[in-house]
């Protein structure tokens, strides 16, 4: 489930790219598969993925991962309660 912003306000952006990257990534690492494709895939391994959670860059590459792979893209959206787009949008945030 997607958080949505308190009070109608909205964020600045940065903060629900990362909520949506995390979100993300803890859907990509519920699947063992999937999970060594982003590792493998990444270059990263697990002590990297766990101490660069906040990093953005680690994040940004976890959205990059989905985004190259429409049908995990998709279906990831799909799980947390986002669109592609926002997906795409906040890899894209992340990235800067």
């Amino acid at each position: 489930m997607r958080p949505r912003p308190e009070n109608g306000k909205t964020d600045s952006g940065g903060e629900e790219a990362a909520t949506l990257a995390l979100m993300a990534l803890g859907w990509t690492l519920g699947d063992g598969a999937r999970a060594d494709r982003l590792l493998a895939l990444t270059g990263l391994d697990a002590d990297a993925l766990r101490a660069g959670i906040g990093n953005p860059a680690i994040l940004s590459a976890v959205l990059a991962f989905l985004a190259d792979h429409e049908p995990d893209l998709i279906a990831c959206a799909a799980a947390i309660d986002a669109t592609p787009a926002a997906l795409i949008a906040a890899q894209e945030r992340l990235s800067r």
